[in-house]
């Protein structure tokens, strides 16, 4: 399985930490991590700039809408209250592939329908899983990387302790509970 995490409030590469730290409590094994990747707020003004990664997790026994569940939970424990889209995020987790399956309900639509044509998805995706082959257009990250029209700037991401004076926007105090 393999999920973006963004995030463009508060403190936000502790925020993409956080996720991590949360997904592995829900009894995710997570396996790869991207870099984490500075990008410009894609379809919206006026909002800070996030900060990405894409995460390669391995599950079992657990189905894609239990997934889900458990990352809206880990979403709402770090501060995501609105889930309305293109609004700025303490933490937003999507998940872009599970495997081969393929799904669209009012739930969940996997692959993630946006994946393709968001580079601040498709470059982290890319370095660690460049191979593999999404289900529903046959194409390996790889390609659709090169292939997006998206030309946003997708760059790595280096603090600077002297102009980032990021705050911290949440502490994870709880473990995560089972959905």
């Amino acid at each position: 399985v393999y999920v973006s995490i963004g995030s463009n409030l508060g403190d936000r590469a502790g925020n993409l930490l956080l996720a991590v730290r949360a997904l592995m409590e829900a009894s995710f094994c997570v396996n790869k991590l991207s870099a984490i990747y500075e990008t410009e707020p894609k379809d919206v003004e006026n909002q800070p700039h996030f900060l990405n990664m894409v995460a390669e997790i391995k599950v079992s026994s657990i189905s894609a809408s239990q997934m889900m569940a458990r990352i809206l939970r880990i979403e709402y424990l770090l501060g995501r209250r609105d889930k309305h889209q293109k609004k700025p995020r303490t933490v937003d987790i999507d998940i872009l592939l599970f495997g081969d399956y393929c799904c669209d309900t009012a739930f969940l639509t996997l692959p993630h329908p946006r994946m393709f044509e968001r580079r601040f998805v498709l470059k982290p995706f890319a370095e660690i899983a460049p191979h593999v082959v999404c289900p529903s257009t046959q194409k390996t990250i790889a390609q659709m990387l090169e292939e997006a029209d998206d030309f946003s700037i997708v760059k790595r991401y280096k603090p600077n302790p002297k102009t980032d004076n990021e705050e911290p926007n949440i502490v994870l105090k709880t473990q995560v509970q089972e959905v």
